[in-house]
């Protein structure tokens, strides 16, 4: 990654996040990839682009539901230090934005952590749901269920909306459910006429000068689970638009989950790489070639 001389504020497990001054922020999105809360040594080619290319995409789609934090992805825009080639196509100039403690995730199909749940206790979140529910069965309707945020290496905790009241307050709270259910409303609707679904989501929201905003990234394959809808089948895994390929790698190897991680071969970056860009090009409808810096 390249060498950017502004005040370094975060790294993520993707990204990394710089003072761009004047209320704004630099967010650079890398090829790095996590799986099981580990990050591989090997990075994913053109990832980052791709996360950064369906970030904009739907940040313009959900303009009219809530405003977004995003400023612009054009390298002629950035900071005179972040205008370098390599940064082409994974730029996000952003407000400044003071983020909610919380994760709003929303779940529209029952898989995941909250399948988990469900099969030991039958609720989610703490709410109970109907018997007799399968797996990544679709829920009688989409779901608010919040969490914490964890810092790098921890696991976030489920909370019940309750608990995010005593967070956030409950008028920011009944902001964050009512704006995380209508954004996700419309992107899974915009998934399914494209033969895609989206099963959940983990959207990451703020204020900026009083005013709730969306931030972050929004309905990327690794915020996101997007299933093949040909392939969903009540009772079954669903394949995944991510990093699908990593985790089958990985899980079938004597690995205890724990860095260091094993190294990932080539055909498993190039397959991983591949699941990516289409994800991008079958929602969007937009070729990856054409995005700055896509190949």
């Amino acid at each position: 990654m390249a060498d950017i001389s502004l005040p370094h504020l975060s790294s993520g497990k993707v990204r990394d996040i710089y003072d761009a001054g004047d209320g704004r922020l630099l967010l650079v999105t890398s090829d790095r990839i996590s799986a099981f809360d580990v990050i591989m040594a090997e990075p994913i080619p053109d990832k980052g682009r791709v996360l950064t290319a369906m970030s904009a995409f739907w940040f313009e789609l959900f303009a009219d539901l809530v405003p977004g934090h995003l400023i612009s992805t054009d390298l002629a825009d950035m900071p005179p230090e972040a205008q370098q080639p390599e940064l082409t196509g994974r730029v996000m100039l952003c407000r400044r934005a003071e983020m909610l403690p919380i994760e709003c995730i929303v779940r529209g199909y029952i898989t995941g952590s909250a399948w988990k749940e469900y099969r030991t206790s039958g609720t989610m979140h703490g709410a109970t749901l109907p018997e007799g529910l399968l797996e990544s069965a679709q829920l009688p309707e989409p779901v608010f269920t919040p969490s914490t945020k964890g810092e790098l290496g921890e696991h976030d905790i489920n909370l019940s909306f309750d608990e995010a009241v005593d967070l956030v307050g409950a008028e920011l709270a009944g902001q964050a459910r009512d704006v995380s259910l209508a954004v996700y409303q419309r992107g899974a609707e915009w998934a399914a006429e494209r033969g895609i679904v989206l099963a959940d989501t983990k959207f990451e929201l703020g204020l900026v000068d009083g005013e709730l905003i969306l931030a972050d990234e929004v309905l990327t394959p690794d915020s996101s689970r997007f299933w093949p809808a040909d392939q969903w089948v009540p009772g079954t895994t669903p394949p995944s638009f991510d990093k699908q390929p990593v985790r089958d790698y990985l899980d079938g190897l004597d690995w205890d989950k724990t860095p260091p991680p094993p190294p990932l071969g080539d055909d498993v970056v190039a397959a991983t790489r591949a699941r990516y860009i289409e994800a991008y090009e079958r929602i969007t409808g937009r070729s990856f070639a054409d995005w700055p810096g896509g190949a």
